[in-house]
């Protein structure tokens, strides 16, 4: 594979929590460290765009990561992005030609034992290296089409609409 380029945005894959009354903030991305962990032998760079919780993005802030991911010259591009308004992001970046672009979050953070950041980060890991261009979104064991998910938040998960 070519260089993988990841782009960070927060969410709660990189929460840390201070508190059982759930004061956080979005610290560093984990992802760089979960995949020097996992020993993975391909080439990657880790731009952190913003450190945001989902639901605070707006317009503008999906604006930046759609010319990030339209400026940069790899063609397979990995996105860690807040569960919530994840299927807005990717809509928002589906006219992209010629890129494979998947997004992945987690549902617990990363640094929380049994969270699911580690097995979505290799299921997206796997899934950009092997899908057509396009925009997909991988959570919970499934690779989903950008237009075609939703999350489902009574039952914390994602599914086909």
């Amino acid at each position: 594979m070519d260089k993988l380029r990841i782009f960070t945005t927060g969410g709660t894959i990189d929460k840390i929590y201070f508190d059982a009354k759930s004061e956080y903030e979005v610290g560093e991305p984990q992802i760089g460290e979960i995949l020097r962990e996992m020993g993975v032998t391909f080439p990657f760079e880790i731009t952190s765009l913003m450190r945001k919780d989902s639901l605070d993005m707006t317009t503008t802030d999906r604006e930046l990561i759609r010319k990030a991911v339209q400026q940069c010259r790899e063609q397979r591009i990995l996105i860690t992005h807040g569960t919530d308004s994840m299927t807005e992001t990717a809509v928002a970046l589906q006219d992209i030609p010629h890129k494979t672009m998947v997004l992945t979050g987690a549902l617990n953070p990363a640094r929380f034992r049994g969270s699911d950041a580690m097995f979505n980060i290799g299921g997206a890991v796997a899934a950009v290296q092997s899908l057509d261009p396009g925009v997909y979104i991988f959570m919970n064991g499934r690779v989903f089409q950008a237009d075609k998910v939703r999350k489902n938040r009574e039952k914390n998960c994602f599914e086909n609409l």
